[in-house]
């Protein structure tokens, strides 16, 4: 069981309140993600279900338990952090099986346990190596291996990918979210990285200043944001926001386009401007316009062999099905 509800959650520092009152329900076994810029309280919010904030006011129930002012140990909770935090004296198999020895575990059972946790991340050939003699990647499945053997009815993850380089982080975010199918067991999951977020939750819950703005799948915050900070935050390059007479042509404040949903053509288009920077990714075409006449700047996602190059004039046209409109106020029409 991990089914995990915040009723009414605030957190105060001092006279600033950085959470105000909060309510949010994760499924057991959901792998539910916690995103937005750095400051909005995802951490925040992360060590107060683990115990390692007090609340200021609400309450968190942990399968039904009200586990507000239970100490950490006692929620049946693991937390895995952004620094590894493994005893550099200690084998992988010591690190992995610490918490079972201060807990006092029958030794048998401690060997069952590390055994299976190191099947499962593929460090059963690492067990008697020190940290000092791992990747940065298998030193964080040690770290993870440590919240695996307490089985606990769900793991919290604070931003542990970060200090890996762009290629273990994108192996890494794999094991972790196979790791999650296999055990079945809910996930909670911090970053400032969308695309983490995407690719590995189940439900992502985005933050600004301690606030909610949406809770949803991924595709439902790609398809239907609710407010353009939420459709400025999910997708990789960011959407394109205009406003002025180009969004008075919708009757609206201001309309939004993803870079993926305007096409390109080098004879005509709705709009057209001169390519400023152009990033070539293989798979993929990154165009950056400038001298549009409707916005500062225009991303464009296009085919990796369309070859305009810095200086070219290109047209865009936005597909009608997916310009996004918002109020004055930011919230989706």
């Amino acid at each position: 069981m991990g089914r995990i509800v915040l009723n009414q959650v605030t957190k105060t520092f001092d006279d600033t309140q950085v959470i105000p009152p909060l309510d949010l329900t994760i499924q057991d076994g959901e792998f539910t993600v916690f995103v937005g810029p750095s400051g909005c309280g995802k951490s925040t919010l992360l060590r107060m279900i683990a115990g390692l904030e007090d609340l200021s006011s609400g309450e968190i129930q942990i399968d039904d338990t009200n586990a507000t002012q239970l100490k950490p140990a006692q929620r049946g909770l693991a937390m895995v952090f952004q620094s590894y935090a493994l005893y550099p004296h200690m084998t992988v198999r010591k690190n992995i099986g610490f918490p079972l020895r201060m807990a006092k575990m029958d030794p048998a059972e401690i060997d069952r346990r590390i055994t299976a946790a190191a099947d499962v991340l593929n460090l059963t050939d690492y067990l008697d190596r020190r940290p000092g003699q791992l990747s940065g990647g298998q030193r964080q499945r040690v770290a993870i291996g440590r919240a695996i053997v307490r089985e606990p009815s769900a793991f919290l993850f604070d931003e542990p990918l970060s200090n890996l380089d762009a290629a273990l982080r994108v192996g890494m975010r794999l094991e972790i979210s196979e790791l999650h199918k296999r055990l079945k067991t809910t996930m909670i999951y911090v970053t400032h990285d969308q695309v983490e977020a995407m690719t590995m939750a189940d439900k992502i819950v985005v933050l600004q200043a301690g606030v909610i703005e949406q809770v949803g799948s991924p595709l439902e915050l790609y398809r239907s944001p609710k407010n353009r900070f939420v459709a400025g935050f999910i997708g990789s390059p960011k959407m394109n926001f205009i406003e002025g007479e180009e969004a008075a042509k919708h009757g609206v404040h201001c309309i939004g386009v993803r870079p993926e949903h305007i096409d390109v053509s080098a004879q005509s288009g709705e709009w057209s401007g001169i390519v400023s920077v152009a990033e070539h990714l293989g798979s993929d075409t990154f165009f950056h316009i400038h001298d549009s006449g409707i916005a500062e700047t225009l991303t464009v996602r296009a085919d990796g062999e369309v070859d305009f190059k810095h200086g070219d004039r290109i047209y865009l046209t936005p597909r009608a099905d997916s310009i996004h409109k918002f109020d004055a106020q930011g919230l989706r029409l």
